[in-house]
């Protein structure tokens, strides 16, 4: 198991030898590099304490930075920090002591234990053995979430001024039991666009195109529309597109034992042919904004 506790850069730039193309990736949630004092405090095992990973999301996006783009990657889990929530979505029940008062206490993600400092992982398990100083969230929040942030503006916009677009694609998973609404289908992968405002249609529906083209079952927005990230950064009527992609578990992992199943390898070649295809389909995206914004 690749899971260690020692010292580790909380986050990394996974850099092309030059930007080609005017894709961003982002890996918010697969970090699997748990801090010493963080496990000490938590009541879960080595496999519990995982239950929120987005498992091997990296791996499965690795070729982003082959095909020119750069790649931003978590390596401290989700379940320490949440960088995909407003930066102050705290719970009051988990800690010792009052909140500053610009803390959001009362979003749904919060009331579902999963706020920028998560009080569960998946299943509703508590991880935390007694109460959190707010020093301590705080402290996560100044050291990790707001540097994170900082060099995933500074990839967007750096993007932006090299190439007059900048699309962010936002990778994900989601459990096996994900079903549609009212009915028993599994959806193999999910778009967000946050119901089309973080990007636009056309990068949608080419998106689910392409997946779909390749046999799988994608949808679009339900019941995954896109979190913080994707509703922050995307602003296309300023050529700043953001998509949300959420890649079934089930399709690569084995959810039980957390072990990459034998298909692995036959996903991270699909997301890699899914991404090739994003970035040919992008030449004439951005030709026709550019015309378009004349």
């Amino acid at each position: 198991m690749d899971w260690v506790t020692g010292d580790f850069d909380p986050f990394e730039v996974r850099e092309p030898d030059t930007q080609t193309i005017p894709f961003v990736f982002n890996s918010p949630h697969s970090g699997r590099q748990y801090p010493a004092e963080f496990l000490k405090a938590s009541r879960l095992d080595q496999i519990g304490i995982r239950r929120s990973e987005d498992h091997y999301v990296d791996e499965l996006f690795a070729d982003a930075t082959m095909l020119g783009a750069p790649f931003l990657v978590a390596n401290f889990p989700r379940a320490y920090l949440d960088v995909n929530r407003e930066p102050y979505e705290l719970d009051p029940r988990m800690f010792d002591g009052a909140l500053p008062s610009y803390a959001n206490i009362g979003s749904m993600r919060v009331a579902g234990g999963l706020g920028t400092v998560p009080r569960i992982v998946a299943e509703n398990m508590e991880i935390y053995a007694r109460r959190l100083s707010v020093d301590e969230a705080l402290s996560r929040i100044e050291t990790i979430y707001k540097p994170y942030h900082a060099c995933l503006r500074r990839l967007i916009a750096r993007t932006h001024a090299r190439f007059g677009l900048a699309i962010l694609i936002d990778c994900h998973s989601m459990p096996g039991t994900i079903r549609l609404a009212g009915s028993d289908v599994r959806p193999d992968f999910i778009i967000g666009d946050r119901y089309g405002t973080s990007a636009s249609a056309e990068l949608s529906r080419a998106a689910l195109h392409f997946l779909e083209d390749m046999g799988f079952n994608a949808v679009r927005n339900k019941p995954y529309a896109g979190g913080f990230i994707t509703e922050h950064y995307g602003r296309p009527v300023r050529g700043l597109h953001a998509l949300q992609i959420e890649v079934n578990r089930a399709l690569y992992v084995d959810e039980v034992t957390l072990q990459r199943r034998p298909d692995f390898d036959l996903i991270a070649g699909a997301l890699s042919t899914f991404m090739r295809q994003m970035v040919e389909f992008s030449v004439g995206f951005s030709v026709d904004a550019a015309l378009a914004a004349e």
